[in-house]
């Protein structure tokens, strides 16, 4: 498995492959979100098939943000989301930033286990819709690193 920088297409075979996502993006809708941000596109290649990806931005000078990321069912249970976000930490370092900002849902229960066991913590939970909609907020302090 490799994990390195990517083009919006290569995210976007990617997330294509998520169904667990609401509403599927587009180049122009990543486009749009990453407008004027410092970004970071990551994918994960294993047999020479995309099958993970994480995108964040910058939030402010200190802080980054990991907005979207996921792996496809046939990349699952690899330690391909760990690799994604291990990473995005080290890259967010060697660019000067201290804390990684996330939100994530209480339907995405994989997502919530990683960012615990990688010691990001619970900042806010803003109840919107059915409880597995609730958005969690995650931060984490990058001198926290394993």
């Amino acid at each position: 498995m490799q994990v390195r920088q990517a083009s919006l297409a290569e995210a976007i075979i990617v997330l294509n492959q998520i169904s667990e996502f609401d509403h599927p993006e587009t180049k122009d809708s990543l486009m749009q979100r990453l407008a004027g941000h410092a970004s970071l596109i990551l994918v994960a290649e294993h047999e020479g098939r995309l099958v993970g990806v994480k995108i964040g931005y910058r939030f402010s000078d200190s802080t980054f943000y990991s907005w979207l990321g996921g792996v496809a069912p046939a990349g699952r249970r690899m330690g391909i989301a760990q690799a994604l976000l291990d990473a995005q930490e080290t890259w967010a370092i060697e660019q000067g930033y201290q804390e990684i900002k996330v939100k994530s849902r209480n339907c995405f229960p994989s997502m919530l286990m990683l960012l615990l066991k990688n010691a990001y913590t619970i900042e806010n939970i803003e109840k919107k819709g059915r409880v597995a909609d609730y958005r969690i907020y995650f931060s984490k302090l990058l001198t926290n690193k394993k």
